[in-house]
């Protein structure tokens, strides 16, 4: 048994002991969990704001639209504004006006893709015939006829692209709950017309890092990437050499972070999100 495996949760728990200049929060299983605040996220947020540090909230669902997420935080009680979101909705209408303007785009989304889209002035069809990219998303309404647009744009005709807003295999909710995410369409897709998704524009690519800290106006070392998820979050630091706390209050929990390998694991695990503070941050709120 090697000795990652058989560490303890309190030997596998750390915490950085500068702060950084700045911090970005995946959202969903890290700042809240469904509908309800996750433990020290408000109190951490608060205090990052009055020591000056820059903030971004990152999120690979495109289900809401960046103003949703500032409304939902309010309603939480953490008070931001909409150039502090960024999502997928955001990343895909990016990518696709930087390298595919001229494209015509099936999106198999929900609305606040398509009308992302349409504002951008991105040309939409539903005729296999003038599809040149398919764009797989979080899409709850995905259904047969979908599908089978997708199949004749990609497989019958032969000329559409594959794409994705994000490669999540699940939306987590609370108690262990959890729905169909990106990666159910996408692989519906790739199943039944062999092709393979060319593009995400979500967590871990890099396009969507880039994205953040062109927004933020930092470079990745100066920034710590705080979220729930192994595969997209840790990820996408690894990747880009950038710092990472892992938080254990959504997807990844002790024994999933023990089962993988030590070039999967953060910087940092955290029992909770505002452990990411330094110890003597702590001492000085009196927590």
């Amino acid at each position: 048994m090697s000795s990652q495996s058989s560490a303890s949760h309190d030997e596998l728990t750390s915490r950085p002991e500068t702060l950084a200049a700045g911090y970005i929060f995946d959202l969903d299983g890290t700042i809240y969990l469904g509908n309800d605040l996750l433990p020290g996220a408000r109190r951490l947020i608060e205090t990052l704001t009055a020591l000056d540090r820059k903030l971004l909230f990152l999120s690979n669902n495109p289900t809401n639209s960046p103003a949703d997420y500032v409304t939902k935080l309010s309603q939480l009680g953490i008070t931001t504004s909409p150039d502090q979101v960024l999502n997928t909705v955001h990343t895909m209408v990016d990518w696709l006006t930087r390298f595919h303007p001229d494209a015509t785009v099936f999106p198999i989304s929900e609305e606040p893709l398509k009308h992302a889209l349409a504002t951008a002035g991105i040309r939409m069809s539903d005729d296999p015939t003038r599809i040149d990219i398919v764009i797989a998303s979080y899409d709850r309404t995905f259904d047969y006829r979908k599908l089978q647009i997708a199949f004749d744009a990609i497989r019958t005709y032969r000329r559409a692209m594959l794409v994705t807003t994000n490669p999540d295999r699940f939306c987590p909710f609370p108690g262990g709950h959890g729905e169909p995410d990106a990666a159910a369409v996408i692989g519906a897709i790739e199943g039944c017309t062999g092709t393979r998704c060319r593009q995400n524009t979500g967590k871990p690519d890099p396009f969507m890092l880039e994205a953040a800290l062109t927004r933020l106006k930092l470079d990745a070392s100066q920034c710590i990437m705080v979220g729930d998820r192994l595969m997209t979050d840790i990820r996408m630091a690894i990747d880009a050499n950038m710092p990472s706390a892992i938080v254990l209050t959504g997807e990844t929990t002790i024994d999933i972070l023990r089962a993988h390998p030590a070039s999967d694991h953060p910087t940092w695990v955290l029992n909770r999100v505002d452990e990411v503070l330094p110890q003597p941050v702590w001492d000085q709120q009196g927590w």
